[in-house]
């Protein structure tokens, strides 16, 4: 069963910062972690992977340069540091554990927490 928990999430004006959590079981942290977001009305979509072992990232082009994801291997959780925030961002914000990762994309995702809400105002 995969057990993820997101924390962080929160409102905050465009142009401030967030910093969100993702705590993952023992056995669910992954070579490969990846967080998503889903805003209203729309599909979900990937924000960024990391592989765990070298730390190594890959980001979606709307928030390159904005968004940094890192990872505490010890305590099993990545987390995703958002600057520089825009309204658009404002989204349901999820981690996954990847069954693999290939360019950059996280493959057949298992989401296994309940999200965290992130909302920026103009």
């Amino acid at each position: 069963q995969v057990q993820l928990v997101e924390s962080g999430g929160g409102s905050e004006q465009a142009g401030g910062s967030l910093r969100l959590s993702c705590a993952a079981s023992r056995y669910t942290y992954s070579a490969c972690m990846g967080w998503f977001r889903q805003a209203p009305g729309k599909s979900r979509e990937g924000v960024g992977v990391i592989y765990t072992s070298l730390g190594t990232t890959y980001y979606a082009d709307s928030v390159k340069g904005r968004f940094t994801i890192s990872r505490d291997n010890a305590k099993k959780t990545v987390y995703l540091q958002m600057d520089s925030l825009k309204p658009e961002d404002t989204a349901m914000y999820y981690c996954a554990a990847c069954r693999s990762c290939t360019g950059g994309y996280c493959d057949n995702p298992n989401y296994g927490g309940q999200g965290t809400q992130v909302t920026v105002s103009s």
